[in-house]
């Protein structure tokens, strides 16, 4: 703490280029000051200011260590804010985006509000690459990449595809055994609002990919109604693991043609940079981090 307290007042006697400009801003005597750069120069082996009888200037070694003292207390700083945005209880208005399939996650931002009641939560779904600088959101949540240079991102787990059904449906059509046997069987589509696409089914043989030209039976814009349906029994569905979990525990659900499905996804959440992240942001992003156990491994 002494070292600190010569490297403060060397600071501001450079900053002010005057032992008296220092010694106001530390409300300490000219004579103190004075003292203390001495004692810092012979504890450090070299001079740190030419003086005259009217002013001091910088020598070659008092401008290096200028520029790591700023360094120093910049991180002290920083320190001391990230400290205090601690203790502060995340409030406000707290603006997130999720793609559609986020509907699946209502029983986790479920949770997060309970756990912070203070905060009232604004959802927007879309399925669109939102700006989430243009745009004021707090935080996004999405399956793509990020290389916005402007956002911070934090990967929350990865997850695979299943196709699956029924028990029922597969008492009733049988189980398809490859890929090929898809085509006399009841496939449910998603198809991408954005983009107007179908969602592929992610089949492959020896990297070959087998997913095209599957039946459409159904086509949906979000998930939750082919999930439904498949529920029903009444076809089947290729949908990420983690929107279907409690219907898999359950037997609700089972997947099928597990060999042929190749896809690792990553469920990121980002929000923009900054040195002080918001005390509802850090909380958005760890309460996710730490609920969403998404990793299929």
């Amino acid at each position: 703490m002494d070292s600190l307290s010569a490297l403060n007042v060397f600071m501001r006697a450079a900053e002010t280029r005057s032992f008296v400009g220092a010694s106001r801003r530390l409300g300490v005597s000219p004579s103190a000051v004075g003292k203390s750069i001495a004692r810092l120069e012979e504890r450090l082996g070299a001079r740190l200011f030419n003086r005259n009888t009217r002013s001091i200037a910088l020598t070659a070694e008092g401008e290096r260590l200028l520029e790591r003292c700023r360094r120093i207390f910049a991180e002290v700083e920083a320190a001391t804010r990230d400290m205090s945005l601690a203790q502060e209880t995340p409030r406000g208005r707290l603006r997130v985006s999720l793609p559609l399939v986020g509907m699946l996650l209502m029983p986790t931002l479920s949770a997060f509000m309970r756990a912070y009641p203070a905060l009232t939560l604004e959802l927007d779904f879309t399925d669109r690459i939102v700006d989430v600088v243009e745009e004021g959101f707090d935080a996004v949540v999405r399956t793509g990449k990020v290389s916005d240079s402007r956002l911070m991102t934090r990967t929350l787990g990865a997850f695979e595809h299943r196709v699956v059904g029924s028990p029922a449906y597969f008492e009733r059509m049988g189980e398809p055994a490859t890929p090929e046997d898809l085509a006399a069987h009841v496939c449910f589509q998603h198809r991408f609002p954005s983009t107007g696409k179908f969602e592929p089914w992610p089949l492959y043989r020896d990297g070959v990919f087998l997913g095209n030209d599957l039946p459409a039976s159904l086509i949906a814009s979000t998930l939750e109604p082919l999930i439904y349906l498949a529920e029903q029994g009444q076809g089947l569905a290729c949908v990420p693991t983690f929107t279907i979990r409690p219907q898999l525990a359950l037997g609700a659900l089972k997947p099928v043609l597990t060999p042929f499905v190749a896809s690792v996804g990553k469920l990121r959440v980002v929000w923009p940079s900054s040195r002080h992240p918001m005390p509802k942001v850090r909380a958005f992003v760890d309460f996710m981090a730490a609920e969403l156990a998404l990793s299929e491994r």
